[in-house]
């Protein structure tokens, strides 16, 4: 038999940002299709280091809506706001953002039997300074609790609720959906509160600070301190990331296995582009 051709190699270099997640891509032009060597090499990046950055990517609407269906189909945000064409990129635009619910420590749609497992999210005007978002390993959250604890949460699962971010979109005029209808159309759900990711198999710590209101199975006060402590334990500096944002910079993350946290130090508008890529997975322990 004739000996197999070399594989292409990617056009692209990874910089790894810290030990526990992040990296800086450079080389690659995301408003052009990604050649099939390219796509399979970023896709292993996402899965390796959780969270990708790219510098001077100006990408338009439709350009960013490609990018994104290269990784699954697009998920439209229930009740957020998008832009009339496409109506797949959902608009981030503040000025006050200290009362949104995005600085809290979160994934995003944990209240979905099936959350999006991806997000681009592209800067379009930033302040002045500020805005910088952060980023944390839920593998690295979960692998710092004790063998014991870690045994007990695996039996456990927990309830996920929209209502806390809705009614905080509602009142700031940011939600294009009435409370009753998301409510009906989102009930509360459980999730196991360890999950097990479907491409790399390891465990990571699910809970959240956005929409994560009790565990199942345990007393309220119980629920309440375990609940506390494994979201504090999101905060610790050694499985995060901060990403300074300049004009068109883009993030990609892996929602399943990461949270994040945009800081609210500014007050000049921040409007920032998003693509969510819908879930095809569905949480297990």
């Amino acid at each position: 038999m004739p000996p197999e051709p070399p594989k292409k190699k990617a056009s692209f270099d990874i910089k790894k940002r810290v030990s526990a997640i992040g990296a800086e891509i450079s080389g690659l032009n995301l408003s052009e299709p990604l050649s099939e060597p390219d796509f399979v090499a970023l896709e292993a990046a996402l899965l390796d280091h959780l969270v990708l950055f790219f510098r001077d990517q100006p990408l338009d609407p439709i350009e960013q809506v490609s990018l994104a269906e290269r990784f699954g189909k697009i998920e439209i945000h229930p009740f957020g706001r998008h832009l009339e064409a496409p109506p797949s990129v959902g608009i981030l635009d503040q000025t006050s953002p200290k009362h949104d619910g995005a600085n809290r420590w979160h994934a995003d749609s944990t209240f979905m039997p099936r959350p999006p497992k991806a997000a681009i999210l592209r800067a379009v005007t930033l302040p002045s300074s500020g805005g910088d978002t952060t980023w944390a390993s839920m593998y690295a959250a979960y692998d710092a609790l004790s063998g014991p604890l870690q045994r007990a949460l695996e039996e456990m699962t927990a309830f996920h609720d929209v209502s806390g971010p809705l009614i905080r979109a509602i009142q700031r005029g940011q939600s294009v959906a009435g409370l009753e209808e998301i409510r009906d159309a989102w009930p509360p759900l459980a999730h196991p509160v360890v999950c097990r990711h479907p491409r790399t198999g390891r465990k990571f710590l699910y809970v959240n600070s956005n929409f994560t209101t009790h565990i199942d199975g345990i007393g309220e006060a119980e629920s309440e301190a375990l609940l506390r402590f494994l979201i504090e334990s999101v905060r610790s500096p050694e499985i995060q990331v901060r990403f300074r944002w300049e004009p068109d910079s883009v993030a990609l993350w892996d929602n399943r296995c990461t949270q994040h946290f945009a800081i609210a130090d500014y007050s000049e508008r921040r409007v920032m582009h998003r693509v969510l890529i819908a879930g095809d997975w569905e949480p297990s322990a």
